[in-house]
């Protein structure tokens, strides 16, 4: 039954989505894709370059095309960006394309993960604590709407976490 779903990892920066969705696709022999890899694939530039030159709505509008092109696959796993879910049209072609897992942690774990991370547009501008905590206020309720499974990354390994999901899914 798994492998003949799609399952979509969104949840907000340093959640852990890429780890786990690599490492989940791998465990199901499905084929994994990033959202953010694929941005920089298909424009041959970094995350950072494309917020730079189009500013966050181009950077918006090319992730909402690449998730539309990337959910009409089969049989895959997708690590979403962490403000994909602001466009309504990627929410519901998420929630009409496959099983949406929302991979939730706190801002202080958040900190912990991305405290080096120079590929963070949105953290490199401002106070990260404060950064996170208003797009926590804005983007949690709208991760929480759609997913059909919630799991807490905080003090759990992408093993113990794939596990979680794998069980949930085989019922």
């Amino acid at each position: 039954m798994i492998e003949k779903c799609n399952i979509f990892l969104v949840g907000p920066m340093g959640a852990g989505k890429s780890t786990v969705g690599r490492q989940l696709a791998q465990q199901l022999n499905m084929d994994f894709f990033d959202s953010d890899q694929e941005i920089e694939l298909r424009t041959g530039a970094n995350i950072s370059w494309v917020f730079d030159v189009e500013g966050e709505e181009g950077f918006r509008d090319r992730e909402e095309k690449i998730i539309d092109d990337i959910t009409r696959k089969k049989s895959i796993v997708l690590a979403t960006g962490g403000g994909c879910i602001q466009s309504l049209n990627t929410r519901n072609r998420l929630s009409s394309r496959g099983v949406i897992v929302y991979l939730k942690t706190t801002i202080n774990k958040q900190l912990i993960r991305t405290q080096h991370d120079k590929k963070r547009p949105l953290l490199q501008v401002g106070i990260p604590r404060l950064v996170l905590e208003e797009l926590a206020k804005l983007r949690n309720p709208l991760y929480e709407k759609i997913a059909n499974i919630t799991i807490c990354t905080d003090n759990k390994s992408a093993k113990v976490i794939i596990t979680h999901i794998t069980r949930i899914l085989d019922k």
